[in-house]
């Protein structure tokens, strides 16, 4: 009797404690904005090798888990002890997946650099900035000789011109040089955070297995067997989307990077190398990827040869539909199940919140969000004994508050049967 009045008065103690906890929370949080942000983002600077260690073990483990089926098979053969051999497997494993990413960074910048460095050259020998330079300059004074009226707004545009460019000299120049300063460091410390993020990425592929089982040895400690199982399961789906979802757009993008190189190069056209790296690369982005790539590399051509760059323009609308229609839904399925709306939320949001890598995750990491509120919205509905699809609210005019059914409008849309549903 008495263990159990001490569990009550536990209980509503925590529970008082923690409304109070949250209450100071909140209040510091509405007051003392700035400092809560400042906080989070230096906390966030300190935890970034973590981040890009554990984002680079996520992406090694599919050709982790290939490598190590292969190796702990040969291993136990050769290795009389179990443990040592286990082991010596996933050192192996380990160290390859590391390499092979290593190496395929190498060989991109390998093949991307020498392409940047000779357009920037080609660009400055071919004189072609020059020459409209003075086009646009020769344009100018032919329509202020043949309109003199112009000559005075001119002359005052280039005084006012001139004022805007000796200020920002005067003020701007030196910020901009701290600026530059601020960036070198910044370059610096994101290479530091990438080398330290190799070494977590490391142990964490080697530990994968016993950081797994902490992990669920926490959960059903913590929580109970039915709430843990529930963690548990949406963890796993979690996992399952973006898996799918980036391996399988890693995949599809590097098909249409060979693709644009191959088309590219048997048309012909100037800098194939360089855009087609940067057309797998931004196809990597859902629905704005293409447009992403394209447009910078056809303004590229642009300059070179402007009947080429049609031709490019064509060839990509080409490409795009080709991947749009069958090579992306072959490798990807419906792995997310969102619609075309929802997808380009997830994008805009995402990406606006989080930059380029918000527009790469948005997508999968909304779907995983979008299937919980689902979930729950049906269970709800489970309980109170009414329809699931979406397709039964169409035509919706009330729900019975005694009953719960469903009273529709005078002509109803009923959906067909055995129609599936699907995010709107």
């Amino acid at each position: 009797m008495k263990h159990d009045s001490f569990k009550t008065y536990l209980h509503w103690g925590l529970t008082a404690f923690g409304v109070v906890a949250l209450s100071i929370l909140f209040f510091f949080s509405l007051f003392k904005v700035g400092a809560l942000v400042h906080f989070f983002q230096t906390l966030l600077g300190i935890l970034m090798p973590f981040v890009y260690g554990l984002a680079m073990a996520y992406l090694l483990t599919p050709v982790f888990n290939w490598l190590h089926a292969r190796f702990a098979p040969a291993l136990q053969k050769y290795v009389k002890n179990p443990r040592r051999a286990a082991r010596a497997a996933k050192f192996l494993s380990t160290t390859l997946s590391v390499l092979l990413a290593l190496l395929l960074v190498a060989a991109l910048l390998w093949m991307v650099l020498p392409q940047v460095i000779s357009s920037i050259v080609g660009l400055v020998e071919s004189n072609l900035l020059t020459n409209s330079i003075q086009n646009v300059t020769g344009w100018i004074e032919d329509t202020l000789q043949n309109n003199p009226q112009f000559e005075a707004a001119a002359q005052r545009v280039y005084a006012e011109a001139v004022a805007a460019l000796t200020a920002w000299v005067k003020t701007d120049m030196l910020p901009q040089l701290t600026n530059l300063m601020s960036g070198l460091l910044g370059t610096l410390t994101f290479f530091k955070n990438v080398f330290i993020g190799i070494i977590i990425a490391i142990y964490v592929l080697n530990s994968k297995q016993l950081f797994a089982a902490q992990a669920k040895k926490l959960l059903y400690g913590c929580l109970s067997t039915r709430r843990a199982n529930i963690v548990l399961d949406n963890a796993r789906f979690t996992h399952r989307v973006f898996g799918g979802f980036i391996n399988g757009k890693l995949l599809d993008s590097l098909i249409i990077g060979i693709l644009c190189f191959v088309g590219m190069t048997a048309l012909r056209m100037p800098y194939a190398m360089l855009i087609s790296v940067v057309v797998g690369v931004t196809n990597i982005i859902p629905f704005f990827g293409p447009f992403i790539g394209a447009i910078p590399s056809g303004l590229l051509i642009l300059l070179i040869d402007p009947l080429k760059a049609l031709y490019f323009v064509l060839f990509i609308l080409a490409l795009q539909q080709f991947d749009g229609n069958i090579l992306g839904p072959k490798i990807l399925g419906d792995s997310t199940g969102l619609s075309s709306f929802w997808v380009m939320f997830a994008i805009l949001l995402a990406g606006g919140l989080f930059g380029f890598v918000g527009m790469v995750v948005g997508v999968p990491l909304f779907a995983v969000l979008y299937s919980i509120l689902s979930g729950l919205v049906c269970h709800s509905l489970r309980r109170r004994g009414m329809p699931e699809e979406t397709q039964a609210y169409y035509e919706l005019d009330h729900v019975d508050e005694r009953t719960h059914d469903i009273l529709y409008n005078e002509a109803p849309a009923r959906p067909a049967a055995g129609s599936a549903d699907r995010p709107e």
